[in-house]
């Protein structure tokens, strides 16, 4: 991926012969609104059958079998069955748009078909403006209810017109219709100039509801990829559920904050998927694409992750077994083993930057998420950046020396951070808790944790435990050498409960149930934590 790739326009097609209307959302979204328009005008047309014809039996001008046979009434049931046909072959679904087309013209037809021969039939009354008010109401209610180009709206409405025009002058030739003193062919004429204005009036407003769909549209999409729903909000980002153009697979984008779209903001947000796109392992998030709008909105694309954070993951099913823990831990430290490998720190390793999911029929992947804090150490002018006299990060995660020296943090500050994590999994709780992020600072820099197995009242091993304190030593020397240090420690590990493919496959199938039968239940995603991210100034002494 390189940034010469990247789209610089917004775009509703990329492709010719591609276009986000002919996918299977936009032709589900016509398929429905033709469903609603055929609804709205069954109880139209069926109200009306009911009121006229209950006001003539109230009336006791007919009795029920004249009413019923009366050959109006018949043509005005068999606009009624029109519409449930048409109803009903929109209901079987998997229909292509040319299909679509069809149906609605010939539904359309005929239906205004019906409301002609109602009109015909139905003798010594002015029934061609009857007619007249139920085709044109018709056609503009489908320019409302149907999405189309003004073109297709005007052709589907000649027809009906035709029926309408040819239905005034055959009632207007009968002698006792005949106006004295006008001939059928000037009112015959003027009802033409209603249904070309009729046809004007529904071309209209199909342009304008359509051009509107299509602005709406267009404001939603990214290059080749179209935003469906905000799905989180992070420290500088806000993140979208998308979809691509063309391979239809969802996606996750990343928007640069509007609030934060300065020169410095928009380059560390630049700097920052540059650098996570060098990562490659299966344990951290991959980037697709990046690029900029014209007006300078910066975003970049993401794989989607359909889980949950390990945040959300001790909320709600509380501390987890050690062995689960540690499955979880060595995966991130294989991410950050890369990482560290190519001189690259995360410094915002927290449960809501780690999303457990499902991925090519595994369970329990771990993932690590959102490298915008990353520094490159590599790059000493890149590090301003990222705020060289800043502390920033996440206040319950902070390691000591990312409060002292921010600007002098190395891959054992992700260790410290990693330590946090791994004693909230293991225990459910937080490592220290204050009011104010100064309280909390100052726990990180002199009050020592409390062992796990303290807190918990399940026994936890030595090994796993000495390991999670060490993390947390004050002195970074004291800590694990790197993540790869970790990593062979943490498979060293004794598992009091093994946790294998198995074990995480049976939790899955439970969490995938609870979260079906939970009627808030929301689903997780790719998304930080807003509130907890802070970047504070802090001067140094010279």
């Amino acid at each position: 991926m390189a940034g010469s790739h990247a789209p610089s326009h917004l775009s509703v097609s990329i492709a010719r012969g591609s276009s986000p209307r002919d996918s299977d959302e936009g032709l589900e979204f016509l398929r429905e609104r033709m469903i609603f328009f055929a609804k709205v005008l069954f109880c139209l047309c069926f109200g009306f059958y009911l009121l006229a014809n209950s006001l003539q039996l109230f009336a006791h001008t007919l009795t029920f079998l004249e009413w019923f046979t009366r050959t109006y009434n018949q043509f005005h049931l068999i606009c009624c069955g029109v519409l449930v046909v048409f109803w009903w072959l929109l209901k079987r679904g998997g229909s292509s748009r040319q299909r679509l087309r069809w149906i609605d013209a010939a539904g359309t037809g005929l239906l205004c078909l019906g409301y002609a021969l109602v009109g015909l039939t139905q003798h010594g009354s002015r029934s061609e403006y009857q007619v007249a008010l139920a085709t044109t109401n018709t056609l503009i209610t489908r320019a409302v209810l149907i999405p189309g180009e003004a073109y297709f709206t005007t052709w589907v409405g000649v027809l009906p017109s035709i029926f309408t025009v040819l239905t005034t002058y055959l009632i207007l030739i009968r002698p006792e219709m005949a106006i004295p003193g006008l001939p059928p062919a000037l009112p015959t004429a003027i009802m033409a100039l209603w249904c070309v204005a009729a046809l004007l009036i529904s071309a209209v407003t199909s342009r304008v509801i359509y051009g509107l769909r299509r602005e709406v549209r267009e404001a939603k999409s990214l290059g080749q990829y179209t935003l469906e729903e905000k799905i989180g909000e992070g420290g500088m980002g806000v993140v979208y559920k998308a979809s691509h153009a063309m391979l239809r697979r969802p996606t996750a984008i990343k928007l640069l904050r509007a609030d934060l779209a300065g020169e410095g903001s928009i380059a560390r947000f630049e700097r920052e998927v540059q650098l996570t796109s060098r990562l490659t392992h299966p344990n951290t998030i991959a980037i697709f694409d990046y690029g900029r709008t014209p007006d300078g909105t910066f975003y970049y694309a993401m794989e989607y992750l359909p889980g949950i954070t390990l945040e959300e993951l001790v909320r709600q099913d509380g501390p987890q077994p050690p062995g689960r823990v540690i499955h979880i831990l060595s995966q991130v430290c294989a991410s950050l083993q890369e990482a560290h490998g190519i001189g690259l720190i995360h410094r915002d390793i927290k449960g809501a930057n780690v999303i457990l999911s499902q991925r090519g029929g595994m369970h329990d992947v771990a993932k690590v998420v959102d490298f915008g804090l990353v520094r490159d150490l590599d790059n000493i002018s890149g590090a301003t950046l990222s705020g060289a006299r800043t502390i920033t990060g996440t206040p319950l995660y902070l390691s000591p020396e990312a409060i002292r020296t921010p600007d002098k943090v190395d891959e054992r500050s992700d260790l410290y951070s990693l330590g946090v994590l791994a004693y909230h999994l293991i225990t459910g709780k937080k490592l220290f808790e204050g009011d104010n992020f100064v309280e909390i600072c100052g726990h990180h820099l002199h009050s020592q944790p409390i062992p796990p197995s303290v807190r918990v009242a399940w026994p936890v091993t030595k090994d796993i435990e000495g390991l999670i304190l060490m993390c947390l030593e004050k002195e970074p020397s004291r800590r694990p050498k790197n993540a790869s240090s970790l990593l062979k420690a943490l498979n060293a590990c004794d598992n009091l409960q093994v946790w294998g493919e198995e074990e995480a496959q049976a939790w899955w199938r439970r969490f995938e149930k609870q979260r079906k039968d939970a009627s808030s239940a929301r689903e997780p995603t790719v998304a930080t934590s807003p509130a907890e991210t802070v970047e504070v100034a802090k001067e140094h002494p010279a």
